[in-house]
């Protein structure tokens, strides 16, 4: 084990409070999805991370897959993907992932990965590919095309990367800076916080519908949280999700707080007032839960606003 994970593992795992539980709610979609998941030998984080949030998300037709291998070039301390040299890429992956989809019949796909530092475009083909492959393999889908939810690293915030991905059009781009600026090295060492922020904004520049994720319980003061909101929404970002921290293991870091349930909701509050289009904030949400709905959010938002510049412009140019 690395010297962090020793130390981590010197913490016993924490005992979960009451609040930290779920209901299995087995609709008719989600009970369809998962005979087909099973029947076709089909691969989703959904079931393989024994998300909590399966059911509702089953039920909506929605789904997370991840790309790129499970082997990440980069350490975060609350991550359970492995850390290690990945293998070759696979270059028809994109292709597979997109026949997942059509076959599950979603009506929105989250699509994740681990970030590859060893290729020298750092997988953005590889993203942007499987939004490709999805939109193009739905295009005559009688429910309209699968919208699709791109949840990527930084790719060091190289433009020709980011380009690449942009160019591939998802419905979201999602870049989760997870943590606040005080302890952002310690637990994203591979990750920088300013830089994640300029990838959001990059992205907001281009026209993308923009998203990122707050993990709390990791050693950040309620203020920073508030700072954090603050900072991602003046960088552009339109949608939010606000979690709790669950320990993978031993070796993981230690859960420094239990955030109770009316923190969350005060959290929802502010995000919403500080101007976010769209927030999920709760002890289980994870920042794929209801990934469709907050899109349609953000859409309402942007509908809604656009009359107001065109009037806004029409009266600058009768002055």
């Amino acid at each position: 084990m690395l010297r962090l994970e020793v130390r981590n593992s010197q913490t016993p795992i924490e005992r979960k409070p009451e609040w930290i539980k779920t209901r299995a709610k087995m609709g008719p979609e989600y009970t369809a999805m998962q005979k087909l998941v099973k029947s076709e030998g089909l691969h989703t984080v959904c079931q393989e991370a024994g998300c909590p949030n399966i059911y509702e998300c089953w039920e909506d037709r929605e789904a997370t897959f991840l790309i790129g291998g499970d082997q990440c070039t980069r350490r975060c301390d609350f991550c359970q993907i492995d850390t290690g040299k990945p293998e070759a890429l696979d270059r028809d992956e994109p292709r597979r992932v997109g026949e997942s989809v059509v076959t599950m019949d979603l009506n929105y796909a989250t699509i994740t990965g681990v970030a590859r530092d060893d290729l020298e475009d750092g997988g953005a083909w590889l993203y942007a590919e499987t939004v490709r492959q999805i939109h193009q393999q739905t295009e005559g889908r009688a429910d309209g095309r699968t919208k699709v939810e791109l949840l990527a690293p930084d790719f060091n915030a190289v433009p020709e990367q980011l380009a690449e991905v942009f160019s591939s059009r998802p419905e979201v781009f999602a870049h989760n800076v997870e943590t606040v600026p005080r302890i952002f090295k310690r637990i994203r060492p591979g990750f920088r916080y300013e830089r994640s922020l300029k990838v959001i904004t990059e992205a907001r520049d281009y026209g993308l519908v923009t998203k990122s994720n707050l993990i709390l319980g990791m050693g950040e003061t309620r203020e920073e949280v508030s700072d954090a909101l603050r900072q991602l929404h003046e960088a552009g970002c339109e949608l939010v999700t606000i979690t709790q921290y669950l320990r993978p293991s031993v070796r993981h870091h230690p859960v420094e707080r239990w955030v109770k349930p009316h923190e969350f909701v005060e959290l929802k509050e502010e995000a919403e007032q500080i101007g976010f289009s769209g927030v999920m904030s709760g002890p289980l949400v994870r920042s794929s839960y209801r990934a469709g709905r907050l899109y349609q959010m953000a859409m309402e938002q942007r509908h809604s606003a656009a009359p107001r510049q065109e009037d806004g412009h029409v009266a600058a140019q009768a002055v």
